[in-house]
This record gives structure tokens, sequence and C-alpha cells, in this order.
């Protein structure tokens, strides 16, 4: 790395975290406000291209929402706590700065339990070609299902090759992306029209329709058919991830992936100094200062361009801009963990298969529908859509070695259709009450409740813990608990958006957090980006 001529402060790890933090009034060719995952992407991109650069993280720890934590007293579980599976991270950047970070994948895509003529059975999808065209078959009585199953996601998949490598580019024109997709009825179903309708268009059966759709209602709260098209973005995002779709578990818990990020940050000689909360930007569009906060008092460090790996709000509120609209995250985030999976009324399926893929609980198309309808009313779904999924059966790492011995498991749950305005009047009773109903739904498939299962900590209490969207805007500052910051948006330039889908109105300031464009989602994307357009900027 070159000598960083007229800077102080920019060689070596001082004021890395867990090291003395910077002080005074000192200058970098870049300063990141907010030491999240995309935040130390593009930290490890610019420090490697020779850039001199400070990481400014309120929390004492980085990593944002892509953590592992043990938040069960005197248990040796390491829980993803807020983001679980990794699809849209590229391994372009896995590459490019030599992450020592594997994902792993699940050999069970799903499993959706449900009563036909009051008999227990369910879809699995999963375990190679014969076992799927089987568990279609056994649930609908035909192959009618299965064949559309397969045409519809032949295209999502031809559509992922082609969407997915444009995400590190430069964004493309409507139009530039349009044919890059080459399939008009491929751009008609997911990016023209309410995805609602090739849902229904499709299929025929309530279930399986349910298991297709949920894939545009994760973190969204929409209708299949809101002409906004927002559930449609969401859809297009879950099913491109990688080029092929494939959610993979992060081995070691998504911490393993922000520590490595961490790690090529500092080796490249990037500051990241935790407990600093920056206050406000003053930019003239061609140098800035940021002033922030410690428990020392106040600094300020000067740059050439500032990176906010934070939401739309806050930016605004740094720069002192007019807010953009306000935000709505729809979800509910339950950890457990368990001393031994529980029994499924389905008696045809393992559950060590059953919750290894995604395990989808009142999700059949019309409960979807229902939920959708009570949440817009102001009331909590009477049956709570979610799904959830064990990380150690793909990967005990996570576990310390005396629980795989006994058995132990994680389970991971996300509730859909639980915006957060239904929390405003009490959010510790309304998340009670959302949580019970979620988890009876659960045992309504179980041959044995789930209660019954769950471990107990050092002080005895169960190994359960919930998430609202207003725990999740108080503990992580996401607005109104939105994982993506904002609606999704579409991954093609449009009015405003810039070269990268970065830029703000500050020629020097770019947003490198979810909610730039071709944010959202655990991917790297937007930190890429940032740096990208910063290194097409002269050093000097």
């Amino acid at each position: 790395m070159r000598a960083h001529e007229g800077h102080e402060g920019t060689e070596g790890h001082e004021g890395a975290e867990g090291g003395r933090a910077p002080g005074g009034h000192r200058a970098y060719d870049v300063v990141i406000v907010g030491g999240g995952h995309n935040g130390l992407v593009a930290a490890a991109y610019l420090a490697r291209a020779g850039r001199s650069v400070l990481v400014l993280e309120r929390l004492d720890h980085t990593g944002g929402a892509a953590v592992s934590t043990r938040p069960f007293a005197g248990v040796d579980a390491r829980l993803s706590r807020y983001s679980y599976l990794v699809s849209l991270l590229p391994q372009k950047i896995v590459r490019d700065l030599g992450l020592r970070f594997r994902v792993q994948g699940r050999t069970i895509s799903s499993y959706t339990p449900v009563e036909r003529g009051g008999r227990p059975t369910g879809l699995l999808v999963g375990g190679g070609e014969a076992r799927t065209r089987e568990a279609f078959a056994r649930l609908t009585g035909g192959e009618r299902e299965y064949a559309a199953w397969e045409r519809f996601y032949g295209m999502t998949g031809r559509v992922a090759q082609r969407v997915f490598p444009t995400l590190t580019e430069p964004l493309p024109t409507r139009d530039a992306l349009r044919r890059r997709v080459d399939d008009e009825e491929a751009w008609r179903t997911l990016f023209e029209e309410p995805i609602g309708v090739a849902v229904e268009e499709r299929f025929t059966d309530d279930l399986v329709r349910g298991v297709v759709l949920t894939d545009a209602l994760i973190g969204t709260f929409a209708d299949a058919h809101d002409p906004s098209l927002q559930q449609n973005r969401c859809f297009l995002y879950h099913v491109i991830g990688g080029g092929t779709g494939a959610w993979d578990v992060p081995v070691g818990g998504m911490g393993a992936l922000t520590d490595a990020l961490a790690a090529a940050a500092r080796d490249a000689g990037a500051v990241l100094a935790t407990g600093h909360e920056a206050l406000r930007i003053a930019t003239d569009g061609r140098t800035a200062e940021v002033t922030y906060r410690t428990a020392d008092g106040e600094g300020v460090a000067a740059a050439r361009h500032v990176l906010v790996n934070a939401s739309p709000q806050a930016l605004a509120a740094l720069t002192g801009d007019a807010p953009p609209a306000p935000a709505e995250g729809a979800q509910l985030k339950v950890n457990m963990l368990l001393k031994r999976l529980p029994r499924l009324r389905d008696s045809a399926v393992d559950p060590r298969e059953a919750f290894a893929g995604t395990f989808h609980i009142a999700e059949g198309y019309e409960q979807l529908a229902a939920a959708h309808a009570q949440a817009a009313a102001g009331e909590l779904p009477a049956a709570p859509p979610s799904e959830i999924y064990c990380h150690s059966l793909t990967d005990p790492s996570i576990l310390g070695p005396h629980l795989v011995e006994q058995g132990y498991q994680t389970l991971t749950l996300f509730g859909l259709h639980t915006p957060a305005r239904l929390f405003a009047r009490d959010n510790d009773a309304v998340r009670e009450e959302l949580l019970k109903a979620t988890l009876a739904q659960l045992d309504a498939h179980l041959a044995e409740p789930l209660a019954d299962c769950l471990a107990t900590d050092a002080d005895g209490r169960p190994c359960i813990e919930a998430r609202t969207p207003l725990d999740l805007e108080r503990d992580l500052g996401l607005p109104g608990g939105n994982i993506f910051h904002r609606d999704l948006a579409w991954p093609y330039a449009q009015d405003g958006t810039g070269r990268w889908g970065v830029e703000t109105r500050h020629a020097n300031v770019l947003l490198c957090g979810a909610g730039a464009v071709r944010g959202g989602g655990v991917s790297g994307v937007p930190g890429h980006n940032a740096a990208m357009a910063v290194l097409e900027t002269p050093a000097d």
C-alpha cells in the first residue's frame, strides 16, 4: 500500500476496533459512517486500493445486523441474531477481498405442512428431483403442479443468471436490463405485472401458490396484487441470488462473515473506530467534515469522500437534508435453542429434513391474503404466517461440543405481515401476543408442544427471544424496523439514481447501506458499488 502523504493517522491499526481511537482533527481519503457489513466491504476495497479509510461505528462492535451473539445466559450457542442466510453476496466480493468465509448449501429447500382431508401432510421440496416430484404428487394428486413449478423456476433461474452479475456493475438502464433478460414473458411476469397474476395463472393448489408467493413478502408488507409492485421487487431479489436463487448457510454464523470483512479492512490499513457516533456531516461537494461523539467528547474527521452505511433517514439527519418518506418494517424475528427437534404430525417426513430447509407455517395462498388484510386493518393476523429453519443441522459449529453431543438444535423464525404500526400501542404486550399466536400455528403441525423441546438458560428461563420492528428500530437504527431501510428498488437506473445507485445530492457523500439502489439483504453490493464510485475519482 502506498504512503498517504499529507494525511495523519492513516498508517497501521491505530484506532482500530479494540485499539486506541483516533483523536483530534484528522484527515482521510474516505470516512465511512457505520461499520455494518456494507461499510466493511467498502472499507476493505478502498484501503486495498491505497486510500486512507476511517470507519466510525456507534456500537462497541462492527457488523450491524449481520452479527452472531450468545443471547442465552450461560449457554454456548452462537446464533445469527438478526440476519440468517446468504444468497445475494457475490463470490466476486469474497474473491476480491480474500475473505476467509464460506457458505454451505442445504439439501432441502423447504417443507410446508398442511392438513388435507382430516390428515396431516405437506410439501417437501428438495432431496433430489424424484423426491420432489413424488411430494408434489402426494399433495396434489397429479403431475400438473410439479410441471408448472419446474417451468416457473426454470424461468426465474434464467433471469437470475442474467441479472445477478449486473449488481456489481454500473446501473443498467431499464431497456438495457430488459435486453439482458432477453425473455419477454419473464420480463412481463417479474417486472410489469403483479406477481399474484403469475401465481394464479400458473398454479392451482393453494399451498403451492403460497410457497411461491412467500419470496415476495419477506420483510415486505404487500398483497400479491399490490399495484406498486413492491412485492415483485422483493421476489426478484429473493430468486436471483448467486445467479441461482439458492439461500445458503453461513458457516460459523453470520458473524463469521463480518469478522472476515473486519479483518480484511484492518489488514488493508483501514481504521475501525467503534464507540464513535457520527453526529453531522458538513460538505461543500469537494471536501467534508464528519463530527462524531465518543465517551470522551466530540471529534472531527475530514475527508474527500464520506460513505454512509446507514438508512436514507439517518443520512438526511446527518446532512441536514429533508428526510425521505417514512419506512415501515413488517416482520417478527425469533431465535430459539432446542434440546431436540420436535416430532411432526406428518410422520412421513423426518424433522431433520423438514427443519433443515425453510419450514413454512400458515403460508397457504389464502392464509397469506387473510393475514395481510387483517394487518392492513390494524389487527394482528389470526393465523400469523412465518418461516423457520435450523442453522445447526447444516452447520453445527455454532454450538458448543457438549450441546452437539446432547442433540441440541437452533431454530430461527421469521414472521410475515406484522407491520410496525401494530406494535405502537404496547410493543411488549403485542410482541408476547404475537409470539404466542405464531407458536400456536407451529404447534398445530407438531406431535408434541414446542415448549417441551425448548432448552433453558443458566437461570432456568426458556431459550427463546423475539424482536419486533420497533425492537429492531431501537437496537439497530432501522427506520420503522425495515430490514431493507426503505422499499426495495428495481436494479436499473431511474431518475436521480446515479451511475452506481449510491449517489446523493452531495457529490462527495455516498449511501452505501441497504437503502441504496440494489441494496437490502446481506450482499455487500452497496459497499462494493460505493467503493467503485469513489475509485473512479482521482486519489489526489
